[in-house]
């Protein structure tokens, strides 16, 4: 009988083949046979997990954006501001595109073609972004008049042109776009001033 650590590990290895798949081919041309492919493991032990390729991939899903975030995290860990939080966040974000593209494709491009439940999931991961940027808002103080949807629009910023350049096919270059994303994340907050200052930080932090 398979031991639970041996049918674990079988586990881990097809979410992160189910990824890797997604990241390379797409969604759509993605089959349990080419994850199978990737691990050598029988398709028995696949349906023995997932109900079907979507289950897969959600679970894969979950799993790299919660891998993702924990590298965001502990990076912030030490940082004390706001500001530095952001900054340090960022950074380990976009290096983590540039060191692993494939991986940032199968979350951020190929979860549009996974269907409702899978853009449910991304919902709820934005909005743990946006409870963050909320932090800037809240930090201008409550008489500065920042409105509620700049959170927003600094988001679907990053977002847009992360996933054009992955959509696109681009595999390096994320790090270098930190000094103009820690601009815009920070013009609606703090003015052009400060903005400009956390440009100049991040630039020189490349």
């Amino acid at each position: 009988m398979e031991s639970e650590l041996a049918a674990s590990q079988k586990r881990q290895a097809m979410l992160a083949a189910m990824l890797a798949a997604v990241g390379a081919r797409g969604y759509e041309r993605t089959s349990v046979r080419s994850v199978l492919g990737q691990t050598g493991i029988y398709r028995q032990a696949f349906y023995d997990n997932f109900a079907d390729k979507q289950d897969c991939y959600l679970q894969a899903y979950d799993l790299g954006v919660e891998r993702v975030e924990a590298l965001v995290l502990e990076a912030a860990a030490e940082r004390r501001t706001w500001l530095g939080t952001l900054r340090t966040g960022l950074t380990a974000f976009l290096e983590f595109l540039d060191a692993e593209p494939d991986i940032g494709r199968a979350l951020i491009v190929e979860v549009h073609a996974a269907g409702p439940e899978a853009l449910g999931r991304r919902t709820a991961a934005l909005q743990r972004v946006t409870g963050f940027l909320d932090q800037g808002r809240a930090a201008t103080g409550p008489d500065d008049g920042v409105p509620a949807i700049a959170t927003e629009g600094v988001i679907a910023g990053i977002q847009a042109i992360v996933h054009a350049r992955l959509a696109s096919g681009a595999s390096s270059g994320f790090r270098e776009l930190l000094p103009d994303f820690m601009y815009f994340s920070v013009l609606p907050y703090f003015g052009p001033a400060v903005a400009s200052e956390q440009m100049a930080l991040a630039s020189s932090s490349a």
